[in-house]
């Protein structure tokens, strides 16, 4: 028998979970199909967000010949094969799968096809196609990203099947674990789901589900909390300057075994929190965010470690942030833009949040609580007075201690 996440696959954009924006009523591809007209495109998005089922729907929509190319697996000559079918019946659908994977040359014999409108791809990727695409490809497609799956979406999508598919009752607090398990990709939290329905009834409990699944008990602790709050709060305790506490949580975060999630985020915080505070911060984090990649666990927690700590003892500055998420803002609101020959000023416009945000108050710090109650008091890390650098760090952390006893 079929996967389950291969039987049930989407027919139809309804059917398409998270995406309304491209394929929901008003929805853009949605707009497309119904004017009938047919446009190359580029999907992109995390694995498992309905990039694949999207293309299908749209090659079904059209009365033409579609063909399927692995840009990873296939050669060549396929793609040759697939040119001259588009010779023969003037426009056919190519879905071409992993597309950032697709050499420079093989890019290059698309363009004259794509350019003449007798071959239409819809390219699937999970890189930034403005990165990883032959700009000559990127210029004659329509680009659009898809959004990343939200827990919502999934259990719902969960509880969708298991009425379909006459599957057994699986409880709300197995399908929360999947749904978090899966990181929220569809195909994997339904497979995850077959596989639960495997079991027997009285079997049905949440340590069987985490046994069969094969996973670690990562995604909810003894007190409910999720594995994304583990995360916030990690990158809450490094953006206020508290080491111990992110290595506290950083801890929790290395159950997981995700080591990829935590290295994006580190990475991500480098630049979006401390930034300019300390510019030298984001090639060391980088550096040690693939040295942990690259090592794997255990060894892979003392860079995570270092990173961590080296986020959190550095000044901070969000200065970077503020700046991009300004200028995108103009770009989305205002129609006319004239790019002047000398530089552009954009205004800089900082969000609510719920937390006291550090770069609100004087000094980028403010005195607060972040380690849990029974480990207020907890020390992990103790800077050192073997180099210039840490020397550095613990002036900047006594300034902070000083300022928190004032």
């Amino acid at each position: 028998m079929k996967p389950l996440a291969y039987r049930i696959r989407p027919k139809a954009f309804e059917d398409i979970v998270g995406q309304d924006h491209l394929v929901g009523p008003k929805g853009v591809i949605t707009k497309m199909l119904a004017s009938n007209q047919l446009c190359s495109l580029i999907l992109y998005g995390p694995a498992g967000c309905g990039k694949t089922s999207i293309a299908e729907i749209i090659a079904s929509h059209y009365s033409l010949n579609s063909y399927n190319f692995n840009a990873s697996c296939d050669n060549k000559a396929k793609l040759k094969d697939i040119a001259e079918a588009a010779r023969l019946y003037d426009n056919v659908i190519l879905i071409i799968d992993e597309i950032h994977r697709m050499k420079k040359d093989v890019q290059d014999f698309l363009l004259p096809y794509v350019e003449s409108g007798s071959l239409t791809i819809v390219g699937l990727t999970t890189e930034n196609p403005y990165r990883a695409i032959n700009p000559a490809i990127r210029s004659r497609t329509h680009i659009y990203r898809l959004n990343e799956i939200k827990k919502e979406d999934i259990l719902n999508l969960l509880q969708k099947t298991i009425q379909n598919e006459n599957m057994k009752n699986i409880s709300q607090e197995i399908l929360n674990y999947i749904a978090i398990a899966s990181s929220c990709e569809i195909r994997s939290s339904l497979n995850m789901l077959e596989i639960a329905n495997m079991l027997d009834e009285e079997e049905l409990t949440l340590d069987n589900v985490k046994a069969l699944i094969g996973k670690k008990s990562f995604a909810i602790d003894g007190e409910g909390e999720s594995y994304y709050d583990i995360a916030s709060a990690m990158i809450k305790s490094i953006r206020g300057s508290d080491p111990d506490a992110a290595v506290h949580y950083l801890a929790r975060l290395l159950k997981s075994e995700d080591i990829e999630f935590i290295a994006r985020r580190l990475m991500i915080l480098a630049y979006e929190d401390v930034g300019l505070g300390n510019p030298s911060v984001g090639p060391r984090v980088y550096a040690a965010c693939h040295t942990a990649l690259e090592v794997g666990l255990p060894e892979a927690r003392i860079p995570l470690s270092y990173a961590a700590i080296d986020l959190a003892t550095s000044p901070k500055s969000n200065s970077a942030y503020l700046a991009i998420d300004a200028a995108i803002e103009d770009l989305d609101n205002l129609t006319s833009m004239q790019i002047p020959p000398h530089i552009l000023n954009k205004e800089l416009k900082s969000g609510k949040v719920t937390y006291k945000y550090p770069h609100d108050y004087e000094g980028g710090y403010v005195s607060q609580q972040y380690l849990p109650e029974e480990l207020q008091n907890k020390k992990y890390y103790q800077a050192k007075d073997t180099g210039a650098y840490e020397r550095g760090v613990k002036e900047f952390m006594q300034r902070l201690k000083n300022k928190s006893n004032t």
